[in-house]
């Protein structure tokens, strides 16, 4: 038995299994809106607001960003953040579970 794969959640499988990897980022604060593009070209939609540092940052230090960790990671230098692919994901399944409550009401 593998007991690495059996520490991965269900996110982490799809990273995994499927490859995905940040291709880059699309940043817009006067949309408070940031864009995670995947290798796949999916697009995952995150709201700036949504996190605290962002809310005050300036665009320099928004747009400053580094893709590590093979692409399943973001590192803002100047604002010392740093993000994960399993974190965009998870957020986007929750943006859309909200979306699919709404709609069934």
């Amino acid at each position: 038995m593998n007991t690495l794969t059996n520490n991965f959640d269900s996110i982490e499988h799809l990273i995994y299994a499927e490859q995905l990897r940040i291709e880059t980022i699309d940043i817009h604060p006067e949309l408070d809106l940031m864009l995670v593009v995947l290798n796949t070209k999916a697009v995952l939609h995150q709201k700036l607001s949504n996190y605290s540092l962002f809310k005050k940052a300036n665009k320099e230090a928004l747009m400053q960003f580094e893709i590590n960790a093979n692409g399943t990671g973001v590192h803002w230098p100047l604002l010392d953040e740093d993000l994960s692919l399993k974190g965009f994901l998870r957020d986007e399944l929750k943006n859309l579970t909200k979306k699919s409550n709404a709609v069934a009401a």
